[in-house]
């Protein structure tokens, strides 16, 4: 049975604040847990007044404190926005912390704007993304056992067993990690035009690793389910909203489902913008899900599928995720290739 995982943004609701943002995904997270999902991913963003989870490592440690059992992690770090030693020193905090619970997702962009990135790490080079393989490999550095008369350690870090994922919604990480033998997400909740391309090269390029014998990818999906096609669509139109005001420039809070629909809000270029955007996305009654499940899975062969949710109504995305658990456990098998 293919496991589900969360990924989570703590969206912030308008006329909400961050503070109610962390309870709702501290819910989320328990809720998940019962509900048998493999792992809680929280993602990197700055400057974005709509997702509260900037400071991710702190976020993932409330969260791996409100849960027992499932796995929390990063998906992922922006790891240009990061020196691989403070990486380091604080996963393996948080691995001290939560022994055999906390993963790493490592993505290469920054994950906001330039001038935010510059904010972020005012040293930031023009070719920062250029030096992720080797950031990569330094952090994983401090992740071994320290060695006689090594001058820089990570403590806590050294040692420990974080896992290393690698993100991407492009070719580039995908080579990386076939070539480096790490698991591999895609994040096509967002981007899915290489989704395929993305996979299959990594399946084909990838060279067995301490960590990894044998390739594992995970596919993002937006997931919107409710009890009825139409009201998954109303569910839907708070991030279709969201994904608009982006592409106009003006990022804000979550809204509410729009009222008359989103032909309302956006123009036919929009609407095409963000239809290729969210293509990848999972709206509709259990029935209209299920089948979309099932065609994700057989089209990617993926090996985990992680699901993201950003609904306005807490309630409303409960039931989204519990839909979501029921129906992993009907899932039709796909046949071995």
């Amino acid at each position: 049975m293919i496991p589900f995982s969360v990924l989570d943004l703590s969206p912030i609701l308008k006329g909400s604040d961050a503070a109610q943002a962390f309870a709702n995904t501290r819910d989320l997270a328990r809720h998940a847990e019962r509900w048998g999902y493999a792992r809680y991913w929280l993602a990197e963003h700055h400057n974005m007044t709509g997702i509260a989870s900037a400071a991710t490592a702190v976020v993932i440690a409330d969260v791996a404190g409100a849960t027992s059992t499932i796995r929390v992690g990063a998906g992922g770090i922006m790891l240009p926005n990061h020196a691989p030693l403070v990486v380091a020193e604080q996963f393996g905090t948080l691995a001290s912390l939560y022994p055999g619970r906390i993963d790493l997702g490592l993505g290469r962009a920054p994950g906001t704007d330039p001038q935010t990135a510059r904010a972020l790490r005012r040293n930031l080079a023009a070719d920062s993304a250029d030096t992720f393989p080797q950031d990569v490999a330094e952090l994983q550095g401090y992740f071994r056992p320290a060695s006689a008369g090594q001058a820089v350690r990570a403590v806590p870090g050294a040692g420990l067993e974080v896992p290393i994922w690698l993100l991407g919604s492009s070719l580039f990480s995908a080579q990386l990690a076939a070539q480096m033998g790490l698991p591999f997400a895609f994040a096509s909740h967002f981007a899915p035009t290489y989704l395929q391309a993305a996979l299959e090269i990594y399946r084909e390029r990838f060279q067995p690793s301490a960590f990894l014998e044998k390739p594992y990818a995970m596919v993002a999906a937006n997931l919107f389910a409710a009890d009825t096609d139409e009201a998954a669509r109303a569910l839907f139109s708070s991030l279709q909203q969201q994904f608009l005001n982006l592409i106009r420039g003006r990022p804000g809070p979550l809204n509410p489902p729009a009222e008359n629909g989103m032909d309302a809000l956006w123009t036919p270029s929009e609407k095409l913008h963000v239809e290729r955007a969210l293509a990848c996305s999972l709206v509709g009654s259990p029935d209209t899900v299920r089948a979309g499940l099932e065609r994700l899975i057989a089209e990617t062969r993926a090996d985990e599928l992680i699901l993201t949710g950003q609904i306005y109504d807490h309630a409303a995305r409960l039931r989204s995720f519990e839909i979501a658990a029921e129906l992993r456990q009907s899932l039709r098998p796909q046949p071995a290739l």
